[in-house]
């Protein structure tokens, strides 16, 4: 009985971290938006901001509506009650619900991060064991110097050299918009560069440090073949430290998405989100953000439990973890 209760003890501990994470991104993003110098009423009026220009009962009319009248920390504490329950009111700009508007520009958004973990993950890996893989030194540093090459290029950078060279010069593929398979292919490949060269970074180096082991060495005096060495017994073992890292490559992607999607003209969550932030948009900008957060919170807690499918060494760290707490 002792293992399946430390278990349940240690999934409600980061049941909470992720709770105290979901609650710090939504109090810093209420706060910052609040801070910032433009009124959200003369926004929501067509003004630019400019208060003056707006008609004063309008204005006060507007703000009664959303609240906006009332001390901060009564819309805190309001903005916060109705994220608990999922409704985050409604939309400065539109009037429409703010859950319904992130749900709407969601499954493109969704789309879009899914084709480029895809090719991040596939990308990633094949660079790395290709790093380690030929027996030539020169063409195995020429390999290992790729990733950080990838990591440090700007994602607006990667995507305006792709719209140059594929897109404006080629004409292979659209350079705008939604429509059909096409023209998710540049933005994809623009969003997974950067994060699969973090993988292959980090995967390549756990690899290189792998081969070395004493395991992989009795595999190779039993004459196990190169290939078979590294991609039977190294990799799944090199991968632990690279699968770490997926809640912050799904993290990475969600954010990444914002500057992808407005340099391709995408519909989707990124722009949703850059619209929203320029005409302070709080109920939408706060529910873009409780959903990022739930996600990178949900996808680090899976990781955590799925370790011991990749390493049945390490099947109860999380009863070791749960007992020092």
């Amino acid at each position: 009985m002792g293992g399946p209760v430390l278990m349940a003890r240690y999934v409600a501990r980061r049941a909470a971290q992720g709770l105290f994470v979901l609650w710090a991104a939504f109090t810093i993003a209420f706060f910052v938006l609040y801070l910032l110098p433009s009124d959200p009423a003369a926004l929501a009026a067509g003004s630019g901001g400019e208060v003056a220009s707006v008609d004063p009962a309008l204005l006060d009319d507007l703000r009664a509506r959303y609240g906006l009248d009332r001390p901060v920390l009564v819309q805190y504490a309001d903005a916060l009650g109705g994220a608990v329950r999922l409704d985050f009111g409604p939309s400065y700009q539109s009037g429409a619900p703010a859950g319904s508007l992130v749900a709407q520009a969601l499954p493109q958004t969704l789309l879009l991060t899914g084709v480029a973990l895809a090719l991040a993950v596939l990308g990633g890996t094949a660079l790395a064991v290709a790093s380690v893989l030929p027996r030539s030194r020169w063409l195995r540093q020429v390999l290992s110097a790729l990733p950080p090459v990838g990591v440090a290029l700007p994602t607006f950078f990667i995507g305006l050299v792709l719209l140059q060279w594929l897109s404006f010069r080629a004409g292979l593929l659209p350079a705008i918009g939604n429509a059909g398979w096409q023209s998710l292919v540049l933005p994809a490949v623009t969003l997974a560069i950067p994060p699969g060269a973090q993988l292959a970074q980090v995967l390549s180096r756990s690899l290189r440090g792998t081969l070395g082991e004493p395991y992989v060495e009795t595999a190779r005096a039993k004459g196990a073949g190169r290939l078979r060495v590294q991609l039977g017994h190294a990799l799944r073992n090199a991968a632990i430290p690279a699968f770490t890292m997926l809640g912050v490559l799904v993290g990475g992607l969600l954010g990444g998405a914002v500057v992808t999607e407005t340099v391709f003209s995408r519909v989707g969550l990124g722009r949703l989100t850059v619209q929203s932030v320029n005409t302070q948009d709080v109920p939408v900008v706060l529910a873009v953000v409780a959903l990022s957060a739930l996600v990178f919170v949900v996808t680090t807690l899976v990781v955590d439990l799925l370790y011991p499918l990749l390493d049945p060494r390490i099947e109860r760290a999380p009863t070791r973890k749960a007992v020092a707490a």
